[in-house]
């Protein structure tokens, strides 16, 4: 079976953690079911949103699980890859391959720094390890080594299965930069630090972002607006969905998401500790954002 075209809206799905440690798999499956229902294109568990950071291997497996479960082959699930280390990211791709995932999101953990080279081994590792597509993810305001261009450039070049990126540096010229370092064989995903609709505009293929948990409906309906060239309505779209994603990078990226989530019925829990929830200032705010875009 040829490997999933991945594009649209591809929600960064929370990790529902009880009190005493396990996967609350069935609220996780509810949200599944609410998120395809709205018209979601994808579903990536352990990114970012998903506390992934905070998470052992195997409750990151369980929820891997899970949402293939629960999305029963209607909509691709990209996996969440995180390691310190090329041997564990190799074997954790297996994994998620082996638990029906779709495709993987590949994150490089870094403490110490590393080299370019050391990234590109790192990714090339990933993308030998599994025949599914790999999406790359960086964040330079979170992570010790960013993914450079040169070394985008090389992994377009030498890995047949490394064929996206989701870049959250924020600088949207960077995200054009790549389309035309890697000459368009890198696919580009806008995350919630770029506006959606004009990395759609410069020719990206969609957003992976925690946001679109929340606003799953209104966020597609934005895609779907881009597709048709219909660049005046899509900024009428996108400009209250703007204010969504500026509360989200005020506050804790997990407590923001859960906290939207908890007010829309969704009881996926507090943020994993040390990280603490939304206070009562913070869930007036997201109640706020929620309501004037329809969500709530």
């Amino acid at each position: 079976m040829p490997a999933p075209q991945l594009h649209g809206v591809m929600p960064y799905l929370v990790s529902p953690i009880g009190p005493d440690g396990r996967v609350m798999r069935d609220v996780l499956a509810r949200l599944v079911e609410h998120l395809i229902g709205e018209g979601v294109h994808g579903l990536t568990p352990l990114g970012s949103t998903g506390e992934f950071a905070y998470l052992d291997r195997s409750q990151k497996a369980e929820i891997i699980a899970t949402v293939v479960e629960a999305a029963r082959g209607r909509v691709p699930v990209i996996a969440g890859i995180a390691a310190t280390t090329t041997r564990e990211a190799a074997s954790m791709a297996r994994e998620a391959q082996e638990l029906g995932a779709d495709g993987i999101l590949a994150i490089l953990e870094a403490y110490f720094p590393v080299s370019d080279d050391g990234v590109a081994a790192y990714f090339e590792a990933i993308g030998a390890a599994t025949p599914l597509p790999v999406c790359l993810y960086t964040n330079p305001n979170f992570q010790r080594s960013d993914i450079s261009i040169p070394v985008l450039k090389r992994l377009a070049a030498s890995s047949p299965t490394i064929g996206y990126i989701k870049d959250a540096s924020t600088n949207t010229g960077r995200l054009l930069s790549i389309m035309n370092a890697t000459e368009g064989r890198m696919k580009v995903f806008a995350a919630s630090a770029h506006i959606p609709a004009c990395v759609m505009l410069i020719g990206g293929v969609g957003w992976m972002a925690g946001p679109a948990c929340i606003v799953a409906r209104q966020s597609v309906e934005l895609y779907d607006l881009c597709r048709r060239g219909d660049w005046g309505a899509a900024m009428e779209k996108q400009r209250p969905l703007w204010a969504i994603n500026q509360v989200f990078a005020k506050y804790g990226l997990a407590a923001c998401i859960k906290g939207a989530l908890e007010l829309q019925g969704f009881p996926v829990g507090a943020p994993l500790a040390p990280q603490e929830p939304l206070d009562e200032a913070g869930r007036r705010e997201v109640r706020a954002a929620l309501e004037k875009v329809g969500a709530l």
